[in-house]
């Protein structure tokens, strides 16, 4: 009896589409815009962005496959709970897209691969949206925490 033929492994997204060097390409690129954007800047009270970096690095490699690092560090994402202190309004959405739009146009990535991603950041972002153009976020003036148990 012959035994089966070995399938071969199959890629994790974030595999094949460079790994942490894809990632932190697109996230530094997404940083360069959100660093000149007075909308945006304003929601990132560190003076320097390398733990926002840092944090939607490790977040994005680990949803799409990669290396759990935001888990071990921070807990469940909870994106929405996360970004409740934040007015996402829809202005700040339509911002945010736009600086993630340019950082993934500059991957070129194969299009199956760019519209994945791509798909999913604008459902994450729509998702994030807590108030009106102006309004209030729903946890204003509570503190973003570092790590959910």
């Amino acid at each position: 009896m012959t035994s089966p033929a070995r399938q071969p492994a199959q890629l994790s997204f974030y595999e094949a589409v460079g790994g942490h060097e894809t990632f932190a390409r697109l996230v530094d690129r997404f940083y360069e815009g959100v660093a000149e954007d007075p909308e945006l800047r304003p929601m990132y009270p560190e003076e320097d962005l390398t733990g926002a970096k840092h944090r939607l690095c490790t977040f994005l490699e680990q949803y799409w496959g990669g290396p759990k690092t935001y888990g071990e560090e921070r807990g469940h994402p909870r994106l929405r709970m996360r970004h409740a202190v934040f007015p996402v309004s829809p202005s700040a959405r339509d911002a945010w897209l736009r600086h993630m739009r340019t950082a993934l146009d500059t991957l070129e990535l194969a299009p199956l691969h760019e519209q994945t991603l791509w798909d999913y950041l604008d459902r994450a972002a729509q998702s994030l949206v807590n108030t009106v153009d102006g309004g209030q976020a729903p946890a204003a003036g509570q503190d973003v925490p570092g790590r959910l148990s």
